[in-house]
């Protein structure tokens, strides 16, 4: 019996032409040999499974071969490609960081790199995530790697190009490699199996190629595990089992229930899907792609996005045309939310049933309308608008002989009428429209109104004389304003605002226009206290003046004009020294019981 091995070992490439998905770099690797333009040091960065260490041992196979190609690929025929394919080369040395990332490691090798190789052109040092190294090994590793010997060159690999120094980056020559597309994949798959006489569906090798995510190592990994599973017969249904995916048939059942607007049917969908192992989060993770695949099959421009087998891709377009454009943006954002917060769900099986039930009636929920090449959004609640009133005609009761008119009076002056006639005028029109009304009351007509306009304005100008208010407004002169000012104290006194009412008290005013006066202040004290009672001041005053305009200012001024105002009061520490300076006696009870004043 044979000894098994991996695919990822048998169909590794040996040379620059067989490396998958690489082509940016294989060609220019082999330019450089072919127009002798090596650099010495390589940085090989990008995701894992993709050829960095295949692409670096080829590299080095080749620099070292004898008889190279036109294409300048390795023979494989010569001593050095042998002992190479053997692994008994004395020029290539390959290292693992992870293991060896000490500083001591990295002088062993700097040590190492002074020897001149015995055989062969070029010394290969191939350094395997690199990123594992200290930085004390890096900067071990800086002076040999900036100026080494012209037979020694390095090649560093890794997956964290961020972690590695920047003065490391700057001495070698940066070679990003991308992710094998499922195409790329899907090929290289089907290459393998005719050479290892494997049936498979191509739908079943998209499938593989897809859930390795662009590493070809592990696409191949699936490929040897689905073979021991299935007897060598892959079919995208023993596919799906084996990777525990979501078959999509599942999706186009349960976008059409929601469409229909089947809440039972996909409920129980959900419930078979449920049954067979699979979580909710795997439902909403393929359902949410599967929306997006819809949206993606819109547009033909992007249906090369579409990352589906091709027996899928008439489909996800034909679904994608009977489904409204909104309504996959609006289930997509409801799913995204749901995924989002089903960690924190309690009830899992719960949480996913009130995602369906909102998808389920989703049309009734929200209208979606495309305006101007733009999807806009609105509830339906919106379109809910408020109850208009339109003007209303007047109506006039009028009898046969003469019209009356209808005046405010008390219900007993309420007499019946044999005959009237409703008239009714259309607002903005002259036509009268006579209706006849039998059986009704209407109110006894008088000649004269029992309220009529001008008593509003009697009541106006009654409110004015007691006001001795000038056309609505009094007039700023400084007796008025020093009675206002008086009565403002007043107000304050009667609510207790003692320290205010002295400050203003001690306080002056002057009239500087006619709609603004001026207080003068002795200390900034005083002022402060006024001041903080701007507001109510200005609303007082603007209300007895009658002017919104009127407005003051405040004024430190110790020769502010005087203006007799009666004697002025003293305060607390005024009095007691004044008492002191009578009987000294007090001050010496003071002293005497350590009394303080109350200022």
């Amino acid at each position: 019996m044979d000894k098994f091995i991996v695919s990822a070992r048998k169909y590794r490439p040996q040379n620059f032409s067989t490396v998958i998905g690489q082509s940016h770099i294989t060609t220019t690797l082999k330019n450089a040999i072919n127009n002798n333009q090596l650099a010495h040091a390589f940085l090989f960065c990008g995701p894992r499974g993709v050829g960095k260490t295949t692409c670096a041992r080829i590299l080095a196979k080749t620099i070292n071969c004898e008889n190279r190609d036109k294409d300048g690929e390795a023979c494989n025929k010569c001593n050095s490609c042998e002992s190479f394919d053997h692994g008994s080369s004395f020029n290539i040395f390959e290292l693992d960081a992870a293991s060896n990332n000490g500083v001591d490691g990295m002088r062993d090798l700097t040590e190492q790199v002074r020897f001149s190789p015995q055989a062969g052109k070029y010394k290969v040092y191939i350094i395997d995530e690199v990123h594992m190294l200290t930085t004390q090994a890096f900067n071990a590793f800086l002076k040999t790697l900036e100026e080494p010997p012209p037979y020694a060159i390095f090649i560093l690999a890794t997956t964290e190009k961020h972690k590695i120094l920047p003065t490391i980056l700057s001495r070698c020559q940066i070679f990003d490699f991308k992710r094998i597309t499922p195409q790329d994949t899907v090929e290289h798959l089907e290459d393998i199996c005719s050479k290892e006489n494997i049936t498979a569906e191509k739908a079943a090798l998209h499938v593989i190629a897809t859930k390795s995510e662009g590493c070809l190592r592990d696409a191949l990994s699936i490929l040897d595990k689905i073979v021991s599973f299935t007897g060598g017969n892959i079919t995208y249904k023993n596919t799906l089992e084996n990777l525990n995916i979501l078959d999509e048939d599942y999706f186009f059942k349960l976008l059409e229930q929601l469409k229909q607007q089947q809440l039972a049917d996909s409920l129980l969908l959900y419930d078979e899907i449920n049954q067979k192992g699979f979580e909710g989060d795997i439902l909403l993770e393929g359902f949410a792609e599967f929306i997006r695949n819809l949206l993606v099959s819109k547009d033909a421009k992007a249906v090369k996005l579409l990352e589906v087998a091709d027996d899928f891709k008439p489909k996800y377009i034909s679904s994608a045309t009977s489904t409204d454009t909104g309504w996959l943006i609006a289930s997509l954002n409801i799913i995204s939310e749901t995924a989002i917060q089903y960690k924190q769900a309690r009830n899992k099986k719960l949480h996913v049933e009130l995602a369906l039930i909102k998808l389920a009636y989703l049309s009734q929920a929200i209208e979606l309308s495309q305006n101007n090449d733009s999807i806009s959004k609105k509830k339906t609640t919106d379109q809910v608008k408020a109850i208009s009133f339109k003007s209303l005609p007047s109506f006039v009761l009028q009898s046969e002989k003469k019209a009356a008119e209808i005046s405010i009076k008390k219900p007993a002056s309420i007499k019946p009428v044999e005959k009237a006639v409703l008239v009714i005028e259309e607002p903005n029109t002259e036509i009268k429209k006579q209706i006849p009304v039998s059986k009704s009351t209407t109110a006894e007509a008088k000649k004269e109104p029992s309220m009529k306009m001008g008593s509003l304005i009697k009541i106006q100008e009654q409110i004015a004389q007691q006001n001795n208010l000038i056309n609505g407004t009094r007039t700023l002169d400084l007796e008025t304003l020093t009675e206002a000012w008086n009565l403002y104290i007043e107000k304050m006194t009667a609510a207790n605002n003692h320290t205010a009412v002295t400050n203003f008290k001690l306080s002056t005013i002057q009239i500087t226009d006619e709609n603004n006066f001026e207080i003068f202040t002795d200390t900034v004290i005083q002022q402060r206290f006024i001041e903080a009672e701007r507001s109510q001041l200005v609303s007082y005053m603007q209300q007895y003046f009658n002017n919104n305009q009127l407005k003051y200012k405040i004024t430190i001024n110790e020769k502010a004009p005087e203006v007799d105002n009666g004697p002025k009061p003293i305060t607390a520490k005024e009095h007691f020294k004044m008492l002191s300076d009578e009987y000294p006696l007090i001050k010496e009870l003071k002293e005497k019981l350590k009394l303080d004043l109350e200022y």
